[in-house]
């Protein structure tokens, strides 16, 4: 159903208001890197190669296997805003009159309903079954949310948190104490783990690396951990009780430590994105409870917005772009409406085909939300 889009002014009123308006602006950040961010990043460090942006080129990649990047965090991040969003949706809907039972079913579809759209962005309705790739990023987004909400809507924080220590830890000892065979017990090298080997097993159709996929099932497991970690930081943020700048440094604390725990565990099991490793959950905790401080700090408790109105637009509407793509010739409208004029303009004519794809897609989405258009799953 529209909704009506957050004010993006500076205000006086009180810092909790029925909508974060910084988790909106932050799943627009995050969106914005795979909507054409990165391939400004890229484009400006090969025209301008300042060291800053050559670095940051650097991060615009995923390792092959173990290591982190900065992009690595874009899939983690979207999942655990998604949980942080989860306890104050909850509270919305059972204020207005729903039911547990109703906010079960409401868990349920939902996340079935991203699982298949993340089989028809893989090409569903294409009909070639044996080439189609079932497993997918919003797929992984549907199944964590469904396990995590039911958690959630059945657990109080304390449970949760055994459940993600639980959830953490069990991975760990499948792969570490459960022989493949072939490969044995505690092979973390790819193709020869347990998480591929189940997928293997268990998954239909195309696998993404033919022998592993890093969407797969048995890594859906640790995900999990990454929603409900969202939503005990969603639940600390609806406490009235507590300040805005108190919740500020506990994220910043908290983040810290995930930190810090990421790299010890580093040593035993490494931070790998492909196989969702308990390590890059927390890895990916820490540096998403430090994004979410400065843009709480920034936009909720200092109220400063308009600097993020471009990010909220994204934000609002972060599922309908990111399906669009698989529907929508972006690329081709861009060169059509563009190329004349950049044609002319010798070495930055790619940064500016660049510049000009994201400002294609953004123009799109803003005029979604003036009409309030906003796709709800």
């Amino acid at each position: 159903m529209p909704s009506k889009p957050p004010v993006t002014g500076t205000t006086s009123a009180d810092v909790r208001s029925d909508r974060l308006v910084s988790l909106d602006a932050l799943r627009g950040f995050d969106m914005f890197w795979i909507m054409g961010g990165e391939g400004i990043v890229q484009a400006g460090a090969e025209v301008f190669g300042w060291s800053w942006l050559i670095w940051l080129e650097g991060q615009m990649h995923h390792p092959e296997w173990h290591g982190f990047k900065f992009y690595d965090l874009i899939f983690p991040l979207f999942l655990f805003i998604a949980g942080v969003s989860m306890p104050l949706s909850f509270e919305k809907r059972l204020h207005r009159g729903d039911t547990k039972s109703q906010l079960t079913r409401h868990v349920i579809i939902r996340g079935l309903i991203l699982v298949l759209l993340g089989m028809i962005y893989n090409g569903l309705l294409k009909f070639n079954w044996p080439d189609t790739r079932l497993p997918s990023v919003l797929g992984r987004i549907g199944l964590a949310y469904l396990f995590a909400g039911l958690i959630v809507l059945n657990t109080k924080w304390r449970s949760q948190i055994v459940w993600v220590v639980g959830l953490l830890v069990g991975y760990w000892a499948a792969l570490k104490f459960i022989p493949v065979p072939g490969f044995g017990a505690g092979d973390l090298e790819p193709g020869h783990t347990l998480t591929d080997y189940v997928d293997r097993m268990l998954i239909p159709g195309k696998l993404y690396k033919e022998v592993r996929d890093p969407e797969g099932v048995f890594a859906t497991i640790p995900a999990i951990g990454t929603a409900l970690m969202g939503a005990l930081t969603g639940q600390f943020l609806k406490n009235e009780n507590r300040g805005g700048y108190f919740k500020t440094a506990v994220m910043v604390v908290v983040g810290l430590i995930c930190l810090a725990l990421a790299q010890l565990w580093n040593r035993d099991f490494p931070i790998n994105k492909n196989l969702w490793s308990s390590s890059f959950v927390l890895q990916c905790a820490g540096w998403s409870l430090l994004f979410l401080s400065l843009f709480y700090l920034v936009i909720d408790v200092w109220r400063l917005r308009r600097w993020a109105f471009f990010f909220v637009v994204i934000g609002m509407n972060s599922i309908f772009i990111y399906m669009a793509v698989a529907f929508i010739d972006f690329s081709f409208t861009t060169h059509r409406l563009f190329d004349g004029l950049l044609k002319h303009t010798g070495e930055y004519e790619t940064l500016l085909f660049e510049i000009a794809f994201v400002i294609m897609k953004w123009l799109l989405l803003y005029v979604m939300y003036r009409k309030r258009i906003f796709l709800r799953v």
